[in-house]
């Protein structure tokens, strides 16, 4: 089957409907254009407040929205559920997968690639069973499952010894979410499950947190990463630096020193991995249809205005263009879904000159647990409760749709008031899975 651009007005298509892609469908709203949105998924998904979810904090409908709901107003937009598979960029047409298993040829006249990263295991994707990293929603709902479970299995142990393993959760990468999430995981045990047990304190829980730099959040000012590191010492984090993990089992975890050699196993039977990131397959896809060289992520190299050399109808935005080492954060991809959208806007309406892509940096943003975030933007640098106060205005701002912006604060200020999390339900992938132990 084929979709075909038989009404005459050009035809732009969208692959992923992120930030990026939804900033490109968005900017399209006015132009005389059809546009067709391509996702593997019914729903945006805001990255950013995934270590909520998998940490109780919020619920899976917190942080994403139905794509349809969101451009239920733009007339000229239409959705597509499926993967794409493939590109013609002679012929102009994206092949796509859909769930039903048949396949379907889109004519385009622009094409725009938002599609993300994923996580990267760097050469060792044999831990990534053990390792769960966090970049979707079945992620963030795995390691919720992963954390939850394992302080039930605690509790159901008679020694000590025996529940030490299941009361040890290691995190690897000190960036942002690395330490959002060793941050919320102690949150949780030293608060939200507080006189939830009878046979373990979940307060006695440790939290590795294992980077390869020489402090966490190495993206912000070294000012900023010592009140980070201050308070996750207060929490009771355990920091480790200078260490890369080296391998991870079902029940251990292993380090080596980067000066020393030293190697060091934790038991530890839930591992969580924040270190790297790396194109999603269908970026050696359109390399290859397009006879051009991958960065060494498998980014696309994209011109200054975000085009794929050669190819001036086809444009990469987010997580995977490659330009000037622009941050992978959801404001370089809104700002280029942005920029794309109103470059194509303007070629459709008969402009010949295409404006650069210019990334304004608005700053960076990380929360460590409640009451504690750390903001910096330009000459601004907020910590503690101010910066806690401003990081929360920052993520309802960018959160799509009102009602979730309200449920959030709502959500947020209730466990404020009571200490509890809700949203600790966990589940099993299928009946096969739910008939297995947890390990």
């Amino acid at each position: 089957m084929s979709i075909d651009n038989a009404i005459g007005r050009p035809h732009i298509v969208i692959v992923g409907a992120g930030f990026g892609g939804l900033h490109v469908t968005r900017r399209l709203k006015r132009a005389p254009v059809r546009v067709t949105v391509v996702d593997r998924g019914t729903s945006h998904l805001f990255q950013p407040l995934l270590y909520q979810c998998a940490t109780g904090l919020l619920s899976e409908g917190a942080i994403s929205s139905p794509i349809r709901h969101l451009l239920r107003r733009q007339r000229n937009a239409d959705v597509v559920l499926g993967e794409a598979v493939d590109v013609d960029s002679d012929a102009r047409t994206l092949t796509v997968d859909r769930i039903d298993g048949s396949t379907t040829a889109i004519t385009y006249d622009h094409l725009v690639i938002a599609a993300g990263m994923r996580t990267a295991y760097h050469g060792r994707d044999d831990i990534a069973p053990n390792a769960p990293g966090m970049k979707t929603l079945d992620d963030a709902l795995a390691i919720r499952r992963k954390i939850i479970a394992a302080f039930e299995m605690a509790e159901s142990l008679p020694d000590a010894g025996q529940r030490l393993p299941w009361l040890t959760f290691a995190v690897a990468g000190g960036g942002p979410t690395g330490v959002e999430l060793a941050g919320q995981i102690r949150d949780l045990a030293t608060i939200a499950l507080q006189r939830e047990f009878r046979t373990i304190d979940p307060a006695e829980a440790r939290v590795l947190l294992l980077h390869g730099g020489d402090r966490v959040l190495p993206s912000f000012t070294p000012s900023l990463s010592k009140r980070a590191q201050k308070t996750l010492d207060k929490l009771g984090v355990e920091t480790h630096l200078g260490v890369h993990v080296t391998d991870v089992t079902a029940d251990e975890v292993e380090t080596t020193n980067k000066s020393t050699h030293e190697v060091i196993r934790y038991p530890a039977k839930t591992t969580l991995w924040t270190t790297g990131v790396e194109a999603v397959p269908f970026a050696g896809v359109l390399a290859r249809a397009l006879d051009i060289e991958q960065d060494h992520g498998g980014r696309i190299p994209v011109e200054a205005d975000l085009s794929v050399r050669g190819h001036p109808n086809i444009w990469v935005v987010g997580d995977m263009s490659s330009r000037d080492q622009l941050p992978g954060v959801a404001e370089v991809a809104m700002q280029g879904g942005r920029h794309v959208g109103g470059v194509i806007a303007d070629l459709c309406e008969g402009a010949t000159e295409r404006a650069p892509f210019r990334y304004h940096d608005l700053g960076n943003a990380a929360y460590i647990a409640r009451r504690h975030a750390v903001v910096e933007s330009g000459p601004l640098h907020l910590s503690g409760y101010v910066g806690w106060l401003a990081w929360g205005v920052i993520h309802i701002a960018f959160l799509a749709g009102i009602r979730n912006r309200l449920g959030t604060v709502v959500n947020w200020g209730t466990t404020l008031l009571t200490d509890s999390r809700r949203e600790r339900a966990i589940t099993y992938g299928d009946p096969e899975t739910a008939r297995q132990p947890y390990r």
